[in-house]
């Protein structure tokens, strides 16, 4: 048999049914579902050294798993010595499997690992069912050694849902594990 991420089963088995008792749903494929998570990480200090846009992919690629890429900037802006395409950052997007397995990670042992840590606030919803999340130190992820760490620089993580409110998307994501702060 093949083999399932634990949080895939359980979105499978317990949060559909939870969310379509929540909503009143008539038929399952109204259910929202995760789409993709998008982990992106600016490197303003790339613009003179070459070499932090590979640490940063090297860093996006242990912590997922999956080969991040760089991310070229679009236009000129003199007063920050940039160049159209030249590397300001790297990104990495996630799907299927290695999603859940990634968020499986980030819930039960990054996220606990973040200092002073009280859960995540529930203010980063977009208007259409996405929710941002931003991460302050990459030394959270158990993947990243910290003897190895050059910089201690944070990412955004984007989570992307099928989702047509926020409200929704919420709960899907509460369903799935996030820690979200009471009000």
């Amino acid at each position: 048999m093949a083999y399932i991420p634990r949080l895939k089963e359980e979105y499978k088995s317990r949060v559909i049914a939870a969310l379509k008792e929540e909503f009143g749903y008539s038929n399952i494929m109204e259910v929202p579902k995760l789409e993709k998570i998008v982990l992106s990480k600016g490197v303003g200090a790339a613009v003179s050294d070459k070499k932090l846009i590979d640490y940063a992919v090297e860093e996006l690629t242990k912590i997922t798993g999956q080969k991040a890429i760089a991310t070229i900037s679009k236009k000129d802006v003199a007063s920050f010595k940039l160049r159209k395409g030249m590397p300001i950052g790297a990104k990495v997007t996630l799907r299927g499997e290695r999603m859940y397995e990634f968020l499986d990670r980030l819930i039960t042992s990054s996220l606990p690992r973040v200092r002073d840590f009280s859960g995540i606030k529930s203010t980063g919803f977009d208007g259409r069912g996405n929710y941002n999340l931003g991460v302050l130190e990459q030394i959270i992820f158990p993947e990243i050694d910290i003897d190895k760490v050059n910089k201690i620089s944070g990412m955004d993580i984007s989570f992307v849902t099928s989702a047509k409110t926020d409200k929704e998307a919420k709960s899907l994501l509460a369903e799935l594990g996030l820690p979200f702060k009471k009000n």
